[in-house]
């Protein structure tokens, strides 16, 4: 691994830890509860496929007429990504994107879909209000990085702030969900991203940093303090998430 990459993992490991560690996965001991985290995460699925798309936009071509753009390496990398995330194979070997089998595991909990469905459907061009304080802060965060159309920071929002926190963060689910197997398909879910992230999607995340920032000291220093942003964003997520369900 690029000797800057485990620099900025180290100075941002307790940024991580603070998310890894969070009391929250504890604290999912029931149906209602686990169906809580969900209502509040799906919105976190959503926006996780924005980044990649805005990643796709600037560093492919996804218009006609087509033409090459940029690196032929980091075009193979990130499309190799959206292969899998927008058009991956569920549990029964149907094609979906991840986000649809996240809907699709709230409904086998029992967890409403209609305010997610709502808000992606009533999106147009502008990010519109989820009706959540603290939801609407976390997408805030993600769209602020996006509309800088900075694509270093945009990655860095990809890569530590999700490609990267995702394995450890689920780990903690799926063992203690694998032992009740009630839930199929967030099961599914959940290792499908920890074998994606962890073995696949992790690497392709720092090479694609790796490469865009080069030699530049200016950018590999944007790329720390994004990841420190987004990851501050998601321990807040979290917290507001623990606190519903602690009520």
């Amino acid at each position: 691994m690029n000797a800057r990459i485990n620099t900025i993992n180290n100075n941002i490991s307790k940024y991580r830890n603070n998310i890894v560690e969070h009391p929250l996965y504890k604290s999912l001991n029931s149906l209602k509860h686990i169906g809580v985290m969900m209502e509040y995460h799906a919105y976190a699925v959503w926006d996780f496929m924005s980044l990649l798309k805005a990643m796709q936009d600037q560093l492919t071509c996804t218009t006609a007429p087509w033409k090459p753009i940029g690196d032929n390496k980091i075009r193979r990398l990130v499309n190799s990504i959206v292969l899998e995330e927008e058009s991956d194979l569920d549990e029964q070997g149907n094609p979906s994107s991840h986000f649809e089998m996240y809907l699709s595991a709230m409904e086998e909990c029992g967890v409403g879909t209609k305010k997610i469905k709502d808000f992606v459907n009533s999106i147009d061009d502008k990010l519109v209000s989820s009706g959540n304080q603290d939801i609407d802060s976390f997408l805030q965060t993600t769209f602020s990085i996006i509309d800088t159309n900075e694509i270093h920071k945009i990655a860095a929002a990809f890569t530590f702030g999700r490609e990267d926190l995702i394995p450890d963060m689920f780990t903690a689910i799926v063992e203690d969900l694998n032992s009740k197997n009630t839930l199929s398909k967030f099961v599914y879910y959940l290792e499908r991203h920890i074998e994606l992230d962890g073995g696949e999607h992790g690497p392709l995340a720092f090479q694609l940093i790796s490469d865009l920032c080069g030699e530049d000291d200016n950018k590999w220093r944007e790329v720390e303090e994004t990841a420190i942003v987004c990851l501050i964003a998601r321990e807040k997520l979290w917290d507001a998430i623990f606190n519903e369900i602690s009520k």
